[in-house]
């Protein structure tokens, strides 16, 4: 039997503990929709596109915490936005390190610690999260406003989305 290879998800040769920005999407194992609900705004029809609130449950509101204790744990990263959908996390990060801290953290180790953090918190045997995370390197203004669009619209547009079961 042949092994399917992993097609790489970063870049080659790209330092990502490098200043600037970066989207990542954390998916839960199997896609498994344990960290929200989404809910529609009661007035979601008569406003346009009205609102629509991801409700975070035991799971959810864990990640949130840690979310929170990124900044903490890597004073050098800043959380700008994020998201936390039923089964991902959508997060905005920007990397702005003064060069003192020796190594830097990597984008990977950052995201390391947090999911392992989050699932050593809830007490599983097994990971809660899928292996290994998707990430965009934010290139300019225009992109980074895309993705904190993005980001804002994930919740209204749940039923559309590639993660949506």
């Amino acid at each position: 039997m042949e092994l399917t290879k992993r097609k790489p998800n970063r870049l080659k040769k790209y330092d990502y503990s490098k200043n600037g920005g970066y989207f990542i999407t954390i998916c839960t194992k199997d896609r498994k929709q344990i960290l929200s609900k989404i809910t529609k705004d009661k007035n979601y029809d008569i406003v346009g596109d009205g609102f629509a609130v991801p409700q975070l449950t035991k799971y959810g509101i864990i990640v949130d915490k840690y979310i929170n204790l990124i900044n903490t744990k890597y004073p050098m990263i800043k959380v700008d936005k994020y998201v936390i959908m039923p089964n991902h996390i959508h997060l905005l990060l920007i990397i702005e390190s003064d060069g003192t801290a020796n190594p830097s953290p990597t984008i990977g180790s950052i995201i390391g610690w947090f999911k392992y953090s989050i699932t050593k918190y809830i007490d599983e045997s097994t990971n809660i999260f899928q292996r290994s995370f998707h990430d965009h390197i934010i290139r300019n203004k225009n992109d980074y406003l895309k993705i904190w669009e993005y980001i804002d619209n994930n919740p209204l547009k749940w039923e559309l989305d590639c993660y949506y079961k």
